[in-house]
């Protein structure tokens, strides 16, 4: 397996998982799609990329700190998202939220495809 590919493939799913739940979650709490909803995310993602760029857990065998800094475009695509969709009701803007989480979780569960589109893509170019 490819560590680069699969690195790739596991940051794109945590934004999307991110990006679907920030919206998931404002949706349930009764927010609809507005300008406000849209700073609101904007200062979740400006707040969860100045924790990453603060954290500093070097002692762990997980590595937080690497995971908070793709976690921060999460919040920041639901923004996109809203401004694209504004004047949606809250239940539209928890219905973006599941596609989005959707999104990100076909995209983990078609992992194995892609590592085996990029082996038969590597085996070719050997020819």
């Amino acid at each position: 397996m490819d560590r680069t590919l699969d690195g790739a493939v596991m940051r794109a799913t945590i934004v999307l998982l991110a990006g679907g739940l920030s919206l998931v979650a404002a949706g349930t709490a009764g927010i609809d799609g507005s300008i406000g909803l849209v700073f609101a995310l904007g200062l979740v993602s400006v707040g969860v990329g100045l924790a990453a760029t603060a954290l500093d857990d070097s002692e762990s065998e997980f590595d937080v700190r690497r995971v908070l800094a793709d976690l921060w475009i999460g919040p920041a695509l639901a923004a996109v998202i809203v401004v694209v969709w504004l004047g949606a009701t809250p239940g539209e803007v928890q219905a973006l939220g599941g596609l989005v989480g959707l999104l990100g979780m076909l995209n983990y569960f078609l992992r194995p495809f892609y590592h085996l589109v990029y082996g038969l893509g590597q085996r070719f170019a050997t020819l």
